[in-house]
């Protein structure tokens, strides 16, 4: 059975793609081409092993096949007079070839006058996603070789807020220098933290579902669920909480709907869903 490798390295030529596939491709690419036609027996023996060397040469060259019975003017061309035959084609130019079923010997000493094999590819070790203890203890140590990188500290208060350490990670965004502050990461870090410790003082999810149930008019607690839900990972929900207060109660609590969305939205890294509720959020603002 023909493998995929080979099928990668053997296609059909025909009038209209030789120029293309054979004779450009070869500028880079040598082409071997095999002259065949089914009813031809000796082609039924050379053919499947010069598909064996053009898997085993691993893209060294590509083996175009050639119908003499269905491309009959393209045989002509090379002045195919008997069956097999094989050309070898480099550089735009026929660079040698044979005539008849070469045992598989010869075909390698043929092959090997002009090209050498490609070696396979070593499949790609899977990469293990670095866990944030790992993260953190690989960051201090960096710190402590490299004390005067403060970025290195950055990168150790958000290993440190997504290990759930939220008074370390605190601790060492408010020791970052100035010209950190308004770092990209240090801004979510920071509304991160914001949203952490809002979720650290509210109930939990079901009790707040049901104080809402029960009064759809608890700004309070519509606001503390919308926090845990954006801390258990359901963002939409969270921010649909947060767009009822907008649109009910714009004022409550000095503005806190417009606040959180906007904190929600530093944090997020769904483009299209905070590019949606920025929008719905525009439509009730202005």
């Amino acid at each position: 059975m023909t493998d995929a490798a080979t099928v990668s390295h053997v296609f059909d030529v025909d009038q209209q793609t030789f120029e293309a596939d054979v004779l450009q491709a070869s500028l880079t690419t040598p082409v071997l081409v095999d002259f065949w036609a089914a009813w031809c027996g000796p082609c039924k023996t050379l053919g499947p092993m010069l598909e064996k060397l053009a898997a085993e040469y691993n893209g060294a060259f590509r083996l175009g096949k050639v119908d003499v019975d269905a491309q009959q003017e393209l045989a002509g061309m090379f002045g195919i007079r008997s069956i097999p035959t094989v050309v070898l084609v480099k550089d735009g130019q026929v660079l040698d070839g044979f005539t008849g079923a070469l045992p598989e010997g010869q075909l390698r000493e043929f092959l090997s006058r002009h090209v050498q094999p490609l070696e396979a590819a070593e499949p790609a070790e899977e990469a293990v996603p670095e866990t944030p203890e790992q993260a953190i203890n690989r960051l201090q140590q960096a710190i402590a070789a490299a004390p005067d990188r403060p970025e290195l500290k950055l990168d150790l208060a958000l290993a440190l807020m997504h290990a759930g350490n939220v008074a370390a990670a605190e601790a060492e965004l408010a020791a970052l220098p100035a010209n950190l502050a308004t770092d990209a990461r240090a801004v979510r870090l920071r509304n991160e933290l914001e949203l952490a410790h809002a979720a650290q003082a509210a109930p939990g999810v079901a009790e707040l579902q049901q104080r809402v149930q029960a009064d759809a008019g608890d700004w309070e607690a519509r606001d503390q669920l919308g926090v845990q839900l954006l801390r258990q990972g359901d963002a939409e929900a969270g921010l649909e909480q947060f767009l009822v207060i907008l649109q009910q109660a714009r004022d409550w609590n000095d503005g806190a709907a417009k606040k959180r969305l906007l904190a929600a939205f530093a944090t997020l890294d769904d483009a299209e869903l905070v590019g949606r509720y920025r929008r719905r959020m525009a439509s009730l603002l202005f």
